[in-house]
């Protein structure tokens, strides 16, 4: 996989460079600063703080499983003429590095918006395989997406500031709007006395730090396809002693093994939001408030 990478990023520097050297004028782009964010959450937040002065574009397609994400050439071809580059940080964009390096942009602001986040450490060795030492799901977090939204409007202040008081509006109401909903759900989740759930991906440690919870995750065998008759037995038994009442399944992810464990348990398979892709035109609040409404109903049922 490694070498594919470096192949297409070597295709990449031969288009990219000489991109670079004829950046597009800001009228262009109506004079807005471009921005250039991993995936769909990130949109949302350099939306919501940059508002009209930004143009924001997405590498990782809707529908592609970021963790398994191989950039193309044409999937770099913005980072030339970009301002700025959002990542989520933590080895959630394993092949940033190479890319920035294509793009031969000497005026890029790379963020990492996981800055000043206390990170955990990866659940298991397969893991951190996958990702690197800590788990990088910051955004599935309230909390954690506060610290994003700063970061993002920190360097939009950066490469534009002359618009900082607009940026730092921007952000504080966004901050707000995400410290409410963190407030409705943690007067909720404090009054249930079951704090377990159960996912097909452990993607949700974070927002479980918010609100003192705990994911188990079968992320193993959702991952990988179908399991074998005692992998599954040993599921079954788990979600029986554990009197598992809901077993959430992610939209990119095969809901096969949620149903058989459904069928055997008596439990019910809920839908729950990753955030990687853009769903049904709901936002990152919309979506955030139906992973928590679900998350606690299964707690409180």
């Amino acid at each position: 996989m490694l070498k594919k990478i470096l192949a297409l990023l070597l295709a990449a520097a031969v288009i990219l460079p000489a991109a670079s050297c004829a950046r597009k004028a800001p009228s262009e782009d109506g004079g807005k600063i471009r921005v250039s964010v991993s995936f769909d959450a990130l949109r949302e937040f350099a939306a919501a703080v940059g508002g009209d002065k930004v143009a924001v574009s997405v590498i990782i397609p809707d529908g592609t499983e970021p963790h398994d994400f191989e950039p193309k050439a044409q999937d770099l071809t913005a980072l030339s003429t970009a301002d700025i580059l959002i990542l989520n940080g933590l080895g959630m964009e394993s092949w940033a590095d190479n890319a920035v390096k294509a793009a031969g942009n000497a005026v890029l602001i790379t963020v990492d918006a996981s800055a000043g986040i206390q990170p955990i450490t990866a659940a298991d060795a397969e893991a951190a395989s996958e990702h690197g030492q800590y788990d990088p799901h910051i955004w599935l977090s309230l909390k954690c997406a506060e610290t994003e939204v700063q970061n993002i409007r920190d360097a939009l202040v950066r490469a534009d500031p002359g618009n900082k008081t607009y940026y730092q509006a921007n952000s504080d109401d966004y901050v707000a709007a995400l410290e409410q909903l963190y407030g409705a759900y943690a007067a909720k989740f404090a009054a249930v006395t079951n704090r377990n759930f159960v996912t097909g991906h452990a993607a949700f440690a974070y927002l479980c730090r918010d609100f003192g919870l705990s994911q188990n995750s079968v992320e193993d065998v959702f991952a990988e396809g179908e399991p074998s008759a005692k992998q599954m037995a040993a599921l079954i038994d788990y979600c029986r002693a554990n009197h598992v009442t809901t077993v959430f399944s992610e939209a990119l992810l095969s809901t096969d093994v949620a149903d058989t464990l459904a069928r055997e348990t008596g439990a019910s398979v809920r839908a729950i939001n990753t955030i990687e892709s853009s769903e049904d035109g709901k936002t990152y609040l919309q979506r955030m408030e139906e992973n928590l409404s679900v998350i606690y109903e299964s707690l409180s049922a």
